[in-house]
């Protein structure tokens, strides 16, 4: 059983998505401040954090910032203000896995929760089952698959699950442009919906954490109208 941490600082919804959640199969604990939402993921046991970006002390963002700077990877679903997209924007350049504007459906995050665990789940299961550390390498790049590690030029670099899923999918098809259509349903497990930033954020993300190609080049271009293209060197 998948256990979840709710982090808001409304208490009513936290009562009613934890009866949700619950009877869908998640243990679910809940946090309504940053300062012991954070306590409770260094405690460790959680598959995934439902973060709310406003919360009394340590907001969404501070905690999200505190926990990647930490190198803490727990998959985190943050809760947005309705119609704020820079919220949603900071969020996922804080490093969220996904993000859904409040108030949510219960469905939709149920199934937004399904498809990050999905992803966290799937590379558990490789390094767990001995799978081969080798994976997919160009370049200087290398996915580990086993691990689902990534090294550039040699050096570790950490990522999301989400990152993880959009590089090897980027990287499996490297010198063919990939739709965002495409993109969406095969590294996030969701059709692209309609002025959905989530994937160029995680793109920008894996631009800035993996830099250029040797010589300058763009190593992951953007083909406008269309999609993504992993450069092969």
């Amino acid at each position: 059983m998948s256990r979840i941490l709710l982090a808001d600082d409304d208490v009513e919804l936290t009562e009613m998505l934890s009866q949700y959640l619950g009877a869908e199969g998640f243990a679910v604990e809940t946090a309504h401040d940053g300062e012991s939402a954070l306590a409770m993921v260094r405690g460790g046991g959680f598959d995934l954090m439902v973060l709310d970006v406003m919360m009394p002390g340590k907001n969404g963002f501070d905690v999200l910032r505190e926990l990647r700077a930490s190198s803490l990877l727990l998959p985190v679903l943050m809760l947005t203000a309705r119609d704020e997209d820079v919220d949603s924007i900071v969020g996922l350049e804080l490093g969220a896995d996904d993000y859904l504007p409040k108030p949510c459906n219960p469905r939709v995050l149920v199934a937004r929760i399904r498809a990050i665990l999905r992803r966290a789940v799937s590379g558990a299961a490789g390094a767990t089952a001995g799978a081969s550390p080798a994976g997919l390498v160009l370049g200087d790049l290398e996915m580990h698959s086993g691990t689902r590690r990534v090294t550039c030029g040699g050096q570790p670099v950490a990522m999301t699950s989400t990152e993880y899923s959009v590089l090897e999918v980027l990287l499996r098809e490297a010198g063919h442009v990939v739709s965002k259509a495409d993109l969406s349903e095969r590294a996030l497990g969701r059709k692209l919906t309609r002025y959905d930033r989530s994937l160029d954020m995680h793109v920008s993300s894996l631009r800035r954490k993996l830099g250029s190609l040797h010589g300058g080049e763009e190593r992951i271009k953007t083909v406008r109208g269309v999609g993504y293209q992993y450069t092969r060197p």
